[in-house]
């Protein structure tokens, strides 16, 4: 699947307005992997994705940058060894520790339309795919 950056999508909306999926997971996540090999072997969905949605996949325990996103400015918190970005917390509806795979489906717009936290299975995204290319 092909996937962007927050800074690249501000500027993709601004050419071609599309919807918005944000798929946040981390490294140590065990279901974030077995997510994304079902999903990245389902060449329909694939396609689905990359002809029709802004895909933003983000660790947030990782990126580090400051992010800007719907007109605010978000940065990494560190915490020890360790921290989380304020985007996620943001995004996330656990507002202390989100859940791992957590996908956000924006309209071209960027309205919230879907919100799913933990695995998501082809068959599911695509129902949640052909309902947000509806808006």
């Amino acid at each position: 699947m092909k996937t962007g950056t927050f800074s690249d999508l501000e500027i993709l909306q601004k050419e071609k307005p599309k919807p918005v999926i944000i798929h946040m997971y981390t490294s140590w996540c065990s279901v974030c992997k077995i997510e994304s090999f079902q999903l990245n072997k389902n060449k329909d969905l694939v396609k689905l994705i990359n002809e029709n949605f802004y895909l933003i996949s983000f660790d947030p325990e990782k990126m580090k940058e400051k992010i800007n996103f719907q007109g605010k400015e978000f940065s990494y918190l560190p915490n020890g060894n360790s921290g989380i970005h304020e985007l996620a917390l943001a995004l996330s509806k656990n507002k202390n520790q989100p859940v791992y795979p957590l996908w956000i489906i924006l309209d071209k717009d960027q309205n919230l339309i879907e919100y799913h936290e933990g695995l998501l299975k082809p068959e599911e995204m695509k129902l949640k795919l052909a309902k947000a290319l509806k808006f």
